[in-house]
């Protein structure tokens, strides 16, 4: 993986963390025990799992209106 290891945007960084936790909660402990205050909201966190579970996997918001 390329770039700083807090970079949680980078799409490898985000496929391995999803790969090594089994459910939405244990993803969010990881990042909370990784960022601190800094980590996303559970919410968010569910989002983007649900997304990866739909086969999305990208990392960019979609076009503004």
């Amino acid at each position: 993986m390329s770039g700083d290891a807090r970079d949680f945007n980078n799409i490898e960084t985000q496929f391995f963390i999803f790969l090594q936790c089994n459910t939405t909660n244990e993803i969010h402990t990881f990042l909370t025990e990784t960022l601190g205050e800094y980590t996303q909201s559970y919410a968010t966190v569910k989002n983007c799992v649900a997304q990866f579970k739909r086969g999305d996997f990208s990392t960019s918001d979609g076009p503004s209106p």
